[in-house]
Protein backbone atom coordinates (compact mmCIF):
# COMPACT_ATOMS: atom_id res chain seq x y z
CA UNK A 1 0.00 0.00 0.00
CA UNK A 2 1.48 3.26 -1.04
CA UNK A 3 2.64 5.81 1.86
CA UNK A 4 1.35 9.41 1.59
CA UNK A 5 3.97 12.39 1.78
CA UNK A 6 4.71 14.26 4.77
CA UNK A 7 2.29 17.31 3.63
CA UNK A 8 -0.69 15.05 3.36
CA UNK A 9 0.43 13.17 6.62
CA UNK A 10 0.60 16.84 8.74
CA UNK A 11 -2.95 17.69 7.15
CA UNK A 12 -4.62 14.56 8.85
CA UNK A 13 -3.15 14.96 11.74
CA UNK A 14 -5.42 18.37 12.05
CA UNK A 15 -8.67 16.04 11.45
CA UNK A 16 -10.11 13.37 13.83
CA UNK A 17 -10.61 10.54 11.74
CA UNK A 18 -12.98 9.20 14.03
CA UNK A 19 -14.88 12.33 13.93
CA UNK A 20 -18.79 13.54 11.68
CA UNK A 21 -18.13 17.08 11.42
CA UNK A 22 -21.02 20.04 10.82
CA UNK A 23 -20.65 20.85 7.04
CA UNK A 24 -19.23 24.31 7.98
CA UNK A 25 -16.61 23.43 10.45
CA UNK A 26 -15.57 20.31 7.42
CA UNK A 27 -15.43 23.00 5.08
CA UNK A 28 -13.17 25.54 6.53
CA UNK A 29 -11.21 22.18 7.89
CA UNK A 30 -11.18 21.30 4.11
CA UNK A 31 -9.45 24.46 3.27
CA UNK A 32 -7.32 24.40 5.92
CA UNK A 33 -6.24 21.13 5.09
CA UNK A 34 -5.60 21.44 1.11
CA UNK A 35 -1.76 21.79 0.79
CA UNK A 36 -1.24 21.68 -3.34
CA UNK A 37 0.87 24.59 -5.11
CA UNK A 38 -2.16 24.57 -7.18
CA UNK A 39 -5.83 26.28 -6.45
CA UNK A 40 -7.36 22.72 -5.14
CA UNK A 41 -11.06 21.42 -6.20
CA UNK A 42 -13.02 20.84 -3.07
CA UNK A 43 -15.52 17.89 -3.48
CA UNK A 44 -18.44 16.12 -1.93
CA UNK A 45 -18.68 12.30 -2.08
CA UNK A 46 -21.84 11.05 -1.01
CA UNK A 47 -22.66 7.37 -0.33
CA UNK A 48 -26.01 6.85 -0.60
CA UNK A 49 -28.70 4.38 0.38
CA UNK A 50 -29.81 3.19 -2.81
CA UNK A 51 -29.68 0.06 -5.38
CA UNK A 52 -28.08 1.31 -8.67
CA UNK A 53 -29.38 -1.67 -10.16
CA UNK A 54 -32.73 -0.80 -9.73
CA UNK A 55 -34.44 1.97 -11.88
CA UNK A 56 -36.18 3.00 -9.93
CA UNK A 57 -33.68 4.31 -7.81
CA UNK A 58 -31.55 6.47 -10.03
CA UNK A 59 -30.53 9.73 -9.25
CA UNK A 60 -29.38 12.21 -11.35
CA UNK A 61 -29.84 15.65 -11.98
CA UNK A 62 -27.90 19.11 -12.59
CA UNK A 63 -27.57 22.00 -9.88
CA UNK A 64 -26.22 25.60 -10.62
CA UNK A 65 -23.94 26.36 -7.94
CA UNK A 66 -24.42 30.06 -7.24
CA UNK A 67 -20.42 30.89 -7.05
CA UNK A 68 -19.89 28.64 -10.01
CA UNK A 69 -16.74 26.28 -9.77
CA UNK A 70 -14.18 29.02 -10.12
CA UNK A 71 -12.79 27.41 -13.42
CA UNK A 72 -13.06 27.93 -16.91
CA UNK A 73 -15.49 25.84 -18.36
CA UNK A 74 -14.96 25.14 -21.79
CA UNK A 75 -18.41 24.31 -23.90
CA UNK A 76 -18.76 22.48 -27.01
CA UNK A 77 -21.86 22.24 -29.11
CA UNK A 78 -23.46 19.90 -31.18
CA UNK A 79 -25.88 21.56 -33.82
CA UNK A 80 -26.93 22.55 -37.13
CA UNK A 81 -28.68 25.89 -36.55
CA UNK A 82 -28.20 28.57 -33.91
CA UNK A 83 -24.52 28.66 -34.51
CA UNK A 84 -24.63 32.37 -34.57
CA UNK A 85 -26.24 32.12 -31.42
CA UNK A 86 -24.35 29.45 -29.05
CA UNK A 87 -20.72 31.28 -30.47
CA UNK A 88 -22.22 34.75 -29.16
CA UNK A 89 -23.22 32.57 -25.91
CA UNK A 90 -19.85 31.45 -24.95
CA UNK A 91 -19.75 28.27 -26.40
CA UNK A 92 -15.85 27.07 -27.39
CA UNK A 93 -16.53 24.95 -30.18
CA UNK A 94 -19.13 24.46 -32.29
CA UNK A 95 -19.60 20.93 -33.80
CA UNK A 96 -21.66 20.95 -36.31
CA UNK A 97 -20.17 18.34 -39.20
CA UNK A 98 -18.72 14.15 -39.18
CA UNK A 99 -15.58 15.95 -39.08
CA UNK A 100 -16.25 17.09 -35.78
CA UNK A 101 -17.41 13.51 -34.90
CA UNK A 102 -14.25 12.18 -36.11
CA UNK A 103 -12.02 14.33 -34.71
CA UNK A 104 -14.11 13.49 -31.00
CA UNK A 105 -14.04 9.72 -32.03
CA UNK A 106 -9.87 10.00 -32.73
CA UNK A 107 -9.52 11.45 -29.34
CA UNK A 108 -10.36 15.00 -28.98
CA UNK A 109 -12.31 15.84 -26.15
CA UNK A 110 -10.94 19.13 -24.61
CA UNK A 111 -14.07 20.42 -23.33
CA UNK A 112 -15.84 20.51 -20.05
CA UNK A 113 -19.17 20.38 -21.09
CA UNK A 114 -21.06 19.03 -23.97
CA UNK A 115 -24.48 20.55 -25.21
CA UNK A 116 -26.61 19.11 -28.15
CA UNK A 117 -29.91 19.62 -29.94
CA UNK A 118 -32.23 16.66 -30.28
CA UNK A 119 -31.70 16.23 -34.26
CA UNK A 120 -27.89 16.18 -33.56
CA UNK A 121 -28.20 13.22 -31.47
CA UNK A 122 -28.18 10.42 -34.06
CA UNK A 123 -24.43 11.55 -34.75
CA UNK A 124 -23.53 12.30 -30.88
CA UNK A 125 -24.52 8.64 -30.46
CA UNK A 126 -21.60 6.95 -32.37
CA UNK A 127 -19.80 9.01 -29.64
CA UNK A 128 -20.70 6.86 -26.70
CA UNK A 129 -17.37 4.73 -26.01
CA UNK A 130 -15.77 8.25 -26.10
CA UNK A 131 -18.20 10.84 -24.55
CA UNK A 132 -19.63 8.57 -21.93
CA UNK A 133 -16.55 7.20 -19.89
CA UNK A 134 -15.81 10.94 -19.47
CA UNK A 135 -19.17 11.79 -18.20
CA UNK A 136 -19.58 14.46 -21.40
CA UNK A 137 -22.26 13.01 -23.29
CA UNK A 138 -25.19 14.92 -23.89
CA UNK A 139 -28.33 14.29 -22.15
CA UNK A 140 -31.85 15.75 -21.72
CA UNK A 141 -31.70 14.76 -17.80
CA UNK A 142 -28.72 16.74 -17.24
CA UNK A 143 -29.95 19.96 -19.23
CA UNK A 144 -27.78 19.14 -22.29
CA UNK A 145 -29.92 18.23 -24.69
CA UNK A 146 -32.18 21.38 -25.70
CA UNK A 147 -33.57 22.53 -28.33
CA UNK A 148 -32.05 25.05 -31.02
CA UNK A 149 -33.47 28.44 -29.30
CA UNK A 150 -32.16 27.01 -25.56
CA UNK A 151 -28.66 26.82 -26.70
CA UNK A 152 -27.81 30.28 -25.42
CA UNK A 153 -29.31 29.59 -21.94
CA UNK A 154 -27.83 26.27 -21.73
CA UNK A 155 -24.30 27.24 -22.40
CA UNK A 156 -24.29 30.38 -20.12
CA UNK A 157 -25.44 27.83 -17.11
CA UNK A 158 -22.71 25.67 -18.15
CA UNK A 159 -20.13 28.43 -18.41
CA UNK A 160 -21.65 29.42 -14.47
CA UNK A 161 -20.92 26.89 -13.03
CA UNK A 162 -23.75 24.02 -12.96
CA UNK A 163 -22.87 20.78 -12.06
CA UNK A 164 -24.16 17.09 -12.72
CA UNK A 165 -24.51 15.05 -9.99
CA UNK A 166 -25.36 11.06 -10.77
CA UNK A 167 -25.66 7.64 -8.60
CA UNK A 168 -22.60 5.57 -9.67
CA UNK A 169 -22.19 1.91 -10.16
CA UNK A 170 -20.66 1.97 -6.54
CA UNK A 171 -23.79 3.82 -5.13
CA UNK A 172 -21.72 6.59 -4.74
CA UNK A 173 -22.21 10.31 -5.46
CA UNK A 174 -19.05 12.74 -6.21
CA UNK A 175 -19.51 16.33 -7.52
CA UNK A 176 -17.16 19.34 -7.07
CA UNK A 177 -18.56 22.31 -5.58
CA UNK A 178 -15.86 25.43 -6.25
CA UNK A 179 -11.65 25.55 -5.23
CA UNK A 180 -9.94 25.65 -1.48
CA UNK A 181 -9.46 29.86 -2.48
CA UNK A 182 -12.92 30.36 -1.54
CA UNK A 183 -14.36 31.78 1.46
CA UNK A 184 -16.26 29.77 3.68
CA UNK A 185 -19.58 31.51 2.91
CA UNK A 186 -19.36 30.94 -0.84
CA UNK A 187 -18.15 27.02 -0.35
CA UNK A 188 -21.22 26.52 2.24
CA UNK A 189 -23.66 28.03 -0.53
CA UNK A 190 -22.50 26.21 -3.34
CA UNK A 191 -22.17 23.37 -0.64
CA UNK A 192 -26.29 24.21 0.41
CA UNK A 193 -27.32 24.10 -2.87
CA UNK A 194 -26.44 20.74 -3.66
CA UNK A 195 -27.89 19.30 -0.92
CA UNK A 196 -31.06 20.95 -1.56
CA UNK A 197 -30.86 19.67 -4.94
CA UNK A 198 -29.70 15.99 -4.13
CA UNK A 199 -32.60 15.97 -1.89
CA UNK A 200 -35.13 17.21 -4.37
CA UNK A 201 -34.02 14.66 -6.62
CA UNK A 202 -34.63 11.57 -4.23
CA UNK A 203 -36.25 8.72 -6.41
CA UNK A 204 -39.67 6.97 -5.46
CA UNK A 205 -38.06 3.49 -4.90
CA UNK A 206 -35.68 5.24 -2.40
CA UNK A 207 -36.02 3.07 0.99
CA UNK A 208 -34.46 3.95 4.20
CA UNK A 209 -31.96 6.52 4.70
CA UNK A 210 -31.19 8.15 1.43
CA UNK A 211 -28.08 9.82 2.55
CA UNK A 212 -25.37 7.15 4.26
CA UNK A 213 -22.43 8.47 4.67
CA UNK A 214 -20.25 11.78 3.51
CA UNK A 215 -16.97 13.13 3.21
CA UNK A 216 -15.38 16.81 1.65
CA UNK A 217 -11.93 16.16 0.28
CA UNK A 218 -9.76 18.73 -1.45
CA UNK A 219 -7.45 17.54 -4.58
CA UNK A 220 -4.99 15.20 -3.30
CA UNK A 221 -5.91 15.71 0.35
CA UNK A 222 -7.54 14.03 3.39
CA UNK A 223 -11.04 13.33 4.10
CA UNK A 224 -13.20 15.23 6.67
CA UNK A 225 -16.88 13.37 7.62
CA UNK A 226 -19.81 15.19 7.74
CA UNK A 227 -22.45 14.59 9.58
CA UNK A 228 -25.08 13.77 7.14
CA UNK A 229 -27.93 15.02 9.40
CA UNK A 230 -27.11 18.38 9.57
CA UNK A 231 -25.87 18.47 5.73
Amino acid sequence: MAQHGKKYRAASEKIDAERYYPPREALDLVRETAYTTFDSTIEVHIRMGLDPRQADQQVRDVCLLPHGLGKTVKVLVFAAEGIKEAQEAGADYIADSDEWVKKIQDGFTDFDVAISTPDMMSKVGRLGRVLGPRGLMPNPKAGTVVPAEDLPRAIEEAKAGRVEFRLDKTANVHVPIGKASFDGQQLYENFAALMDAIKKARPAGAKGAYLRRMTLASSMGPGVKVDVNLA
